[in-house]
C-alpha cells in the first residue's frame, strides 16, 4: 500500500485528487445540464403558440399573427392579402414563390415569417400599381408570360439580377434566371425580355 501510496506522489496524481476532480466535473456537468434546460425552456416559451410580429413588407410596416411554422409565403398571401408569390412546390425548385429580402431573391416558402422581423421584404406587388416597374412592362411587351404561375417569381428574379447585373449578356442572364421554372416553356420570350432590359440599361 506505501509503495503504491508513494508510486501516485511520484507520478504527480492520486486517488484524492481524481476524486476531487471528477466531483468538480460532476458540479460543472450538472450546472450545464441545467442550464441547458432552462435555455430550451425559454426558448420553447419564446416561440410557441401564435405571436404577433412586424414585418416590413413593400416599404410598409404590417402586423401579422404566425406560429413558429408560418412560412413568409403563408403570412404574405394568408394574412396580408400578397397572392402574387405562388404556393408552387415545396422545397423552392419552381421559382414562384420568389420575394426580395433584404434586396436578395429568396424563396417566401421556405423562410419562416419570424425570421424576417427587422428585414425589408419586397413582393412582386411593389413592381406594379399606377407606375409599374419597367420588368412587368418588358413581360408583357415581349409576351413573356403565359398560364402566369410562374410569372410573378420570374419578374422578381429578374429585377433582382438587372440590380446587380444591369448590362448583363444572353448566357449571363440565362445563369442567372436558371432558379425558376416555367411549365409552359416560354423561357425564350423571358429571356428576351431581360435582354431588352439590359440592353437599355434598366
Amino acid at each position: 500500500m506505501a509503495t503504491s501510496r508513494s508510486s501516485d506522489s511520484r507520478s504527480g496524481f492520486n486517488r484524492r485528487d481524481f476524486l476531487r476532480g471528477s466531483g468538480a466535473a460532476a458540479v460543472v456537468t450538472a450546472l450545464q445540464t441545467e442550464l441547458d434546460a432552462q435555455q430550451q425552456a425559454a426558448d420553447s416559451a419564446i416561440v410557441s403558440g401564435p405571436t404577433k410580429i412586424q414585418l416590413n413588407v413593400n416599404g410598409q410596416t404590417r402586423e401579422v399573427v404566425v406560429e413558429p411554422r408560418t412560412t413568409l409565403l403563408e403570412a404574405l398571401r394568408y394574412q396580408l392579402d400578397l397572392t402574387g408569390a405562388k404556393p408552387v412546390c415545396n422545397d423552392g425548385s419552381s421559382g414562384a414563390a420568389t420575394v426580395l429580402v433584404d434586396g436578395k431573391p429568396l424563396q417566401a416558402n421556405l423562410l419562416l415569417a419570424v425570421a424576417c422581423v427587422g428585414k425589408t421584404v419586397r413582393t412582386v406587388e411593389s413592381l406594379g400599381g399606377d407606375t409599374p416597374d419597367v420588368v412587368p412592362l418588358a413581360f408583357v411587351e415581349h409576351d413573356a408570360e403565359q398560364c402566369g404561375f410562374c410569372t410573378p417569381g420570374f419578374v422578381v428574379a429578374v429585377r433582382a439580377f438587372l440590380d446587380k447585373n444591369p448590362q448583363a449578356t444572353d448566357a449571363e442572364i440565362r445563369a442567372g434566371l436558371n432558379g425558376n421554372l416555367c411549365r409552359c416553356g416560354t423561357y425564350a420570350n423571358i429571356i428576351q425580355a431581360a435582354i431588352a432590359l439590359a440592353k437599355g440599361g434598366n
